[in-house]
Parts: structure tokens; C-alpha cells; sequence
């Protein structure tokens, strides 16, 4: 078995997924990207068990060779792909999604070190028989799933992009035709590539904010479709056809700007921790948006905000767990003593929440009404290659009835069907 050497930071769960266009060959509940099919970490899949045994429930597969990095999982037509990082190489990798068996791996980039932690960070994004990927060094890469060989690659860096203190972590954008990013800088904050030949398409040569730890969401505006992006300056619109620069809002961001802004029915809702706080804006008239409220009831650092119902729910710094009304910004409820800070998904009227810390697994009602547990168990084993000052940051994916989650180069699969 392959060893690694590990390191990490708070700020390294920047896996920030992006929005995919239409074009996947995938089955109804598959997991083509970061945060799933329409980028809000919502899954449609219904049958799983509301209440799980003593002990969690039943682990299928355990992959102990996942190599360094907070790379989430895309899952598509019963394959899961992630990447991870050896002692010289960040990797795309494919294994089988019921068995955990390898199938190929395929170096995608030089490993990218940092006091704070090496590896990708990114979820690679999986769209008409291609994996998408985003290295931290900043090599984007188009390769075939069927056997992970390469069709084209860039690097971020030679269109003006600075790679970022914690590394590149967005998960690119897959839209149409075109593989849409952030390399940041005076060449344009925004870059779309052919996703057939790799060529440049277009960059916002107006929009020049550095690259931060968020991604392109796209906003199906009924007047003007555009993509969202959050920089540690500002929320903005831009032109999918050109990168021009729609409209754009003043943002306080401090340190790393790392949550994946939410779309829903002509409002744009931010999030960010250090401190920050959480605003909403209107964009029904797209040219000029109105900011609804802005205060500090969820600062969310990195483990992401669910909208569900006219409910936010995610972990605030300081305030615990929260659900959060979109309307208002006000809190419905908290709760700081049932788990610690850490990473959330949904599915099937539960909510999945992974402590960062302990790696504790905790299953509650996804409802407005408070915290209801539904039963919870801790990761086994963790990683021991993890540094102290590192945590468990990958999100929580449920697909096709199972439930992945990763400790570094430890994969899990436990079996949450009914």
C-alpha cells in the first residue's frame, strides 16, 4: 500500500463546486459534481432509513488509498471519482462505487505544498463521458472516465492567475459547451475554455478580483441567465457569452471567502466566516440588486449552507448549528451541544452532518421545528497521516443509497438504504 505524508488547514475544506450544464449520462440519482447535479447539495432520493441503528448504519467498503487532500466525491454510473495527492503528484482517481475497488488513476498536476496542507482540494466534475478537474497548482484537466486518458490541459497561471495561499479549490464549471473558471487577476477574474479543445473562449478582462476559495454558480435569471461568482470583494454577476461583468455588490470578505453562494427564485444568498456574516440579495432587477438584509447569524466558515423549504441550515461560528429564515436572516433555531462544527448534506427529509474534530456522523430532521436526532456514530478508523492541526472536511454525499464520506486517504461507504 502507498504512503502518504499529510498536511492540512481550517481553511482547506475550499472544495467549492460549481453548477454543470446539461449533457450527463447518468442515472437518476447520481453525483456528477460538487454539492450534486444542481449544485446545492440537495439529493432527490427517497427510501433511505430515517432512523439509524445503534452503531450507524452497515459500512460496505472501506479504500485506504486515497492519497493527500479534501477532494469531495462525484459519482456517476456506479463510479465514484475523487482526486488525492502521493508524494510527488496530484491524482484523478476512479474506483468502483460498490465495491471500492480501484479502477484507474491518473496524475493531473505537481502536488501542491503548504504549511497548512498538500493535495487538491477540488471535486472533479463529470460531464459527457469527461472528468473535469482543477489541481491547487492550477492545472485544469480534461480526461475520459472510461480509462482517465487525457484530451487536453491548461494552467490558470498562464492567463494571469496567481495560485492562492491554500491553492486552487474551486470545482470547475461545466456549462454548454464550455469548462468555466477562476484564475483571478489582471487578465480577468473568470475564464471559459472550449471543454472539447481547451481553448480560451472568453475571460472578463473587466472583472480582475483575485481568485478566492468559492466557485461559478449559475443563476437561471427568466430576464438574463448569468453566472454568481463570490471573490473576497464583492457577489457579481457575469455574462456566460462574453465574461462581461452583469452587476456586482460590495462583499467584506476577511482571510478566505470559501462557501458556494446559493441561487433561488431571483435571490442570491452569501456566506462567509472569519467573522463575516451571511446577506441576500434580490436580483429581479438584475442590473442593479437589492440587498434584502445582511447580518451575523450564520458566518459559515467551509462546511456549507443548505436551502430547503425557505430554511437555511448549516454551521455558524460561534452560533452552532442554525437554521436561518431566507426571508428575514433571523434564526429559527440553534444548537451548539449536539455536534460540533463541521460539514452538512441532505437527503430524504434528514440532514447528514460530519464533526470536523471527532469525525462524529450525526442524522437529524431537516426541519424548521429544531434538532431531532435520528441517530449518529463515529468515523473508524481515522486517518493517522492527518496532521494535528487537521480535520475531517470533506462533505457528505448520499448517492444511490449510500452515504461517502472521506478522513484523507480513507474512503468510506455505508449502506443508509431502507
Amino acid at each position: 500500500m502507498r504512503q502518504f505524508v499529510l498536511i492540512s488547514s481550517t481553511v482547506i475544506l475550499m472544495v467549492a463546486g460549481v453548477m454543470a450544464g446539461p449533457g450527463y449520462a447518468q442515472t437518476e440519482h447520481d453525483w456528477p459534481q460538487w454539492r450534486g447535479p444542481n449544485r446545492d447539495d440537495v439529493s432527490k432520493e427517497t427510501g433511505l432509513l430515517k432512523q439509524w441503528p445503534d452503531g450507524g448504519p452497515p459500512q460496505l467498503w472501506l479504500f485506504q488509498d486515497a492519497g493527500a487532500g479534501y477532494s469531495g466525491f462525484a459519482i456517476v454510473d456506479q463510479r465514484l471519482f475523487t482526486m488525492g495527492a502521493d508524494e510527488e503528484n496530484e491524482f484523478l482517481l476512479c474506483l468502483d462505487a460498490n465495491t471500492g475497488k480501484e479502477i484507474w488513476r491518473q496524475t493531473v498536476g505537481a502536488r501542491f505544498n503548504n504549511p497548512w496542507g498538500d493535495g487538491p482540494r477540488s471535486t472533479p466534475t463529470i460531464n459527457d463521458g469527461h472528468a473535469y478537474v482543477l489541481s491547487a497548482n492550477g492545472n485544469v484537466c480534461c480526461l475520459r472516465i472510461d480509462d482517465g486518458s487525457k484530451v487536453w490541459e491548461q494552467s490558470l497561471t498562464d492567463f494571469g492567475g496567481k495560485v492562492p495561499y491554500w491553492g486552487y479549490s474551486e470545482s470547475v464549471l461545466v456549462d454548454g459547451d464550455q469548462v468555466v473558471c477562476t484564475p483571478g487577476g489582471s487578465e480577468g477574474a473568470v475564464i471559459a475554455f472550449d471543454a472539447k479543445t481547451g481553448e480560451r473562449k472568453w475571460q472578463s478582462v473587466l472583472f480582475t478580483d483575485p481568485a478566492h476559495y468559492t466557485s461559478l454558480v449559475i443563476a437561471d435569471h427568466p430576464e438574463k441567465r448569468h453566472y454568481v461568482v463570490l471573490s473576497m470583494k464583492s457577489v457579481s454577476g457575469i455574462d456566460p457569452e462574453n465574461g462581461n461583468q452583469l452587476w456586482r455588490e460590495d462583499w467584506p470578505g476577511r482571510t478566505a471567502v470559501i462557501p458556494t453562494p446559493i441561487y433561488d427564485e431571483q435571490k442570491v444568498y452569501v456566506t462567509s466566516g472569519y467573522g463575516v456574516g451571511s446577506k441576500l440579495l434580490d436580483i429581479s432587477e438584475w442590473e442593479s440588486p437589492d440587498e434584502v438584509w445582511f447580518n451575523k447569524v450564520m458566518k459559515n466558515h467551509h462546511g456549507g449552507v443548505i436551502l430547503l423549504g425557505g430554511h437555511l441550515y448549516g454551521y455558524s461560528d460561534g452560533g452552532g448549528w442554525t437554521c436561518q429564515d431566507l426571508e428575514t436572516g433571523q434564526a429559527v433555531w440553534t444548537e451548539k451541544d449536539g455536534l460540533g462544527k463541521g460539514a452538512i448534506g441532505y437527503a430524504d427529509d434528514r440532514l447528514y452532518l460530519v464533526a470536523e474534530n471527532s469525525g462524529e456522523v450525526v442524522l437529524i430532521d431537516a426541519s424548521p421545528d429544531g434538532w431531532n436526532e435520528r441517530g449518529r456514530f463515529t468515523l473508524n478508523p481515522q486517518s493517522e497521516n492527518r496532521k494535528r492541526s487537521g480535520k475531517i472536511w470533506v462533505h457528505p454525499v448520499v448517492c444511490n443509497g449510500k452515504l461517502f464520506l472521506r478522513d484523507q486517504e480513507i474512503i468510506y461507504c455505508f449502506d443508509v438504504k431502507q
